[in-house]
């Protein structure tokens, strides 16, 4: 059984630069490459439930932190989707043997559609053997956030250029920019069909209250030409960790 080894990458040039902390096990193809959530690191349950199933499956397995996460380097606040795209780009191309699942939570749900659209533009050598996507928040910035602030929140982010929103699930609150709103209405993609060219299984709660069960269902009509099956969780939260949310998880890995 091969180890999850700790290694680093540098992204970025001049100010732009940071650390990206990227775990690795050497194993078989199609390999696991893990795309966390906004505010999320590598160690969490899903990403370390996935990494022990590769483990003992012989199959690869990639995480990675987002730069401003976890055990990366760079400021939370200085980051957007296009610059966490990068960060995921990079790591891909450099740890990615073979084909690739690409497991995405949450924001990383939005992350792996754009990353399946950037190798192709790059014409990278790894390609995707297939996405599984929990309650993937495509499009979060814009359809989640900005249209369901307030006026007084979007007015603070305008004119102050950040605004602390409270978490459930930390004792701190995070920052929602200015950059990361704007930036983000680059990268949106409910406007039109998404083609992946490739099988995408979604796990969403129906409990979620951060991604309704609705923006899934949004998403697969989206997914017009893609084998697509999406599961509704009827009693499923927004982090689908419980061990019976991980065991559909890992039926949904185990396709590929």
């Amino acid at each position: 059984m091969s180890e999850s080894v700790l290694q680093a990458i540098e992204v970025g040039n001049g100010p732009a630069a940071r650390r990206i902390a990227v775990r690795v096990r050497d194993g078989a193809a199609p390999g696991l490459f893990w795309l966390g959530g906004f505010k999320s690191d590598m160690q969490g349950t899903k990403a370390a439930a996935l990494d022990t199933w590769a483990a003992g499956n012989g199959r690869g397995c990639t995480r990675f932190d987002y730069s401003g996460h976890g055990e990366s380097g760079g400021d939370f606040a200085e980051g957007t989707i296009g610059r966490w795209l990068e960060d995921s780009a990079a790591v891909f191309e450099r740890f990615a043997k073979g084909p690739q699942v690409l497991i995405g939570s949450s924001m990383g749900g939005w992350l792996a559609l754009l990353l399946v659209r950037e190798l192709k533009a790059r014409k990278a050598a790894g390609s995707v053997a297939g996405l599984v996507l929990i309650a993937p928040a495509v499009d979060f910035t814009e359809e989640l956030m900005w249209k369901k602030f307030p006026p007084e929140v979007k007015r603070q982010i305008e004119t102050e250029g950040a605004w602390q929103r409270p978490s459930q699930y930390s004792e701190s609150a995070y920052p929602i920019t200015r950059g990361l709103i704007e930036e983000g209405r680059k990268h949106l993609l409910l406007g039109g069909l998404i083609e992946t060219g490739c099988p995408v299984r979604i796990l969403q709660g129906v409990q979620d209250p951060d991604v309704p069960w609705q923006h899934a269902v949004d998403l697969s009509s989206r997914l017009a030409r893609d084998d697509v099956v999406l599961t509704l969780v009827k009693d499923g939260d927004h982090r689908l960790s419980r061990p019976e949310d991980i065991d559909r998880l890992i039926t949904a890995v185990a396709e590929f």
